[in-house]
């Protein structure tokens, strides 16, 4: 480790239990909960996108610190380091022996909070691990002159990314993962921001286990969909899986990184049941004096978060699944995209490109309730997004049988907050929709708007509204108002998907 910092001491892979001491000694803000957790109030309450720097002394599509610039901060960081007691968290990025990425994480004692996250996870280490990515986080460093006075810096040739200034976890998380994008790409292959889970043989129509691939932006319902039990599935992990030629799979991540905000034992019992373990970590999550916990409060943050073991939960081994047959495109939406829609193949490309949705506070303050784009719903992609929308077309060519859906998580029929006209997609429509889609039991028909099929009927569903849009504008008597919007999000998507100059024309033309 001496290849990266020094310092006064070194605690190598300590346990849980220390980890939880040193948080109950040494951190503020700490609390211990009802269910005999720890929940720690961090400063900052969402990733620092407009902190985060990639390495590059050329320019690219992201935010650039020159290669100068980003040695005189790691010696800064190194400087720091060098009388301060760490922790050294190591494991692996996936499980698969060939395909796992080994990962450290250098963090401040006074920090372990982060430490006990991360360990959560990583896949444990073996002896053939050694170090291929590593992240050196200093919470108690700030940045001054960058955004926030907070600073992220990517260095993908050397495999090493730095944190200056944030005690928020998730640039623990995405500091391995966001390297990680690069390596997959390399490989041939895309990093989506994306849940697994299976199916077993005995539920799908031609009597295979299958996988479904959840892509979305934190918030949008990635996790929940992902570990909503239907017709037998089992999670497999709940972000961040490497899609490969043919439909392989790899993944990622040996716990779960949960918003806990709205969390209810009823509509999300498997991550009400790993949320409320002794050993589950919280973050930002409303903790009275008395240690009891409301995940319904978001007087501080909305965007409380969890991390627990899949050991905890009933899961699917993570190892050998079966290749990708469906993938779910989520969109929370406020307006005219159905609860669920079906994608062609030349469509597919198309609305994974566009990435739409309405911003969340995992994003923060600068995105929630705004209405994004975001390519892939990946936020954490290394370079021009185009390359992700190129790299899928190529992969869909290798996986005749995948069948790609979009799905709204949000609402339909709102011409903004508040509004009493909408109509909610409720977590247990879009399970039945889920359900619905292994089974073969949906209803199709093609929309004549946007080209694609929207459902005539979905078990499970019971206002066609939600399915078909245009009948709720229509009955209110706001036909015009879908025709304008019909109109301008069309305009939009083909503007938007023309400023990406080097994607293929096939994908704009799917649209």
């Amino acid at each position: 480790m001496t290849d990266v910092f020094a310092a006064r001491s070194v605690a190598e892979n300590p346990s849980a239990e220390e980890l939880r001491q040193w948080a109950l000694e040494l951190m503020p803000r700490v609390s211990v909960t009802e269910f005999d957790n720890i929940n720690y109030q961090s400063e900052v309450t969402s990733r620092l996108n407009p902190s985060t720097f990639f390495v590059s002394d050329v320019d690219i599509e992201k935010n650039r610190i020159s290669r100068e610039e980003a040695a005189e901060w790691a010696r800064r960081q190194n400087e720091y380091l060098a009388d301060k007691d760490v922790i050294v968290i190591e494991g692996y990025i996936g499980p698969d022996p060939q395909f796992r990425t080994g990962c450290r994480l250098v963090i401040e004692k006074t920090q372990a909070n982060i430490a006990a996250m991360q360990s959560h996870l990583y896949f444990p280490p073996d002896d053939e691990w050694r170090p291929e990515f590593t992240v050196v986080y200093t919470p108690g460093l700030p940045a001054p002159g960058k955004p926030n006075d907070r600073l992220i810096i990517v260095d993908l040739d050397n495999w090493v990314t730095r944190v200056f200034g944030s005690d928020y976890f998730g640039e623990s998380k995405m500091g391995g993962l966001r390297m990680w994008n690069r390596l997959v790409y390399d490989r041939g292959g895309l990093a989506l921001h994306a849940g697994l889970k299976t199916f077993p043989a005995e539920s799908t129509t031609d009597g295979k286990e299958h996988s479904m691939l959840i892509i979305g932006l934190s918030g949008t319902g990635k996790t929940t969909t992902t570990f909503r039990r239907q017709l037998g599935s089992l999670p497999v992990q709940d972000d961040f899986v490497a899609l490969m030629p043919g439909g392989k799979i790899y993944t990622t991540e040996n716990g779960c990184f949960a918003k806990t905000f709205g969390l209810d034992p009823d509509d999300e019992p498997t991550i009400y049941a790993g949320a409320t373990h002794r050993d589950a970590w919280l973050e930002n999550v409303a903790v009275g004096p008395d240690g009891k916990v409301d995940f319904f409060d978001d007087s501080y943050t909305a965007n409380g978060r969890c991390t627990f073991p899949l050991s905890h939960i009933e899961h699917r081994s993570p190892l050998d699944v079966p290749p990708a047959r469906y993938l779910l495109i989520l969109n929370r939406s406020d307006h005219i995209i159905p609860a669920v829609a079906r994608l062609s193949r030349d469509q597919a490309a198309a609305y994974f490109m566009l990435g739409e949705t309405k911003g969340t506070s995992a994003g923060g303050a600068a995105e929630a309730g705004k209405s994004l784009r975001v390519p892939g719903t990946n936020p954490f992609f290394f370079n021009d997004d185009a390359w992700q929308g190129n790299r899928l077309l190529e992969l869909l060519d290798t996986m005749p049988d995948l069948e790609v859906y979009l799905m709204n998580t949000g609402q339909v029929g709102a011409a903004g907050d508040g509004d009493d006209r909408a109509k909610k997609v409720r977590i247990s429509d879009s399970s039945a929709i889920v359900s619905a889609i292994v089974s073969g039991a949906i209803e199709w028909e093609t929309d004549p708007d946007f080209g694609y099929e929207v459902a005539a009927s979905v078990p499970g569903v019971d206002d066609i509204e939600l399915l078909q849009p245009r009948r709720l504008y229509e009955r209110q008597g706001r036909g015009l108002e879908y025709e304008s919007l019909v109109e301008r999000l069309t305009t939009e998507r083909r503007q938007y998907l023309a400023s990406y100059t080097d994607l293929d024309p096939a994908i704009p033309a799917g649209l």
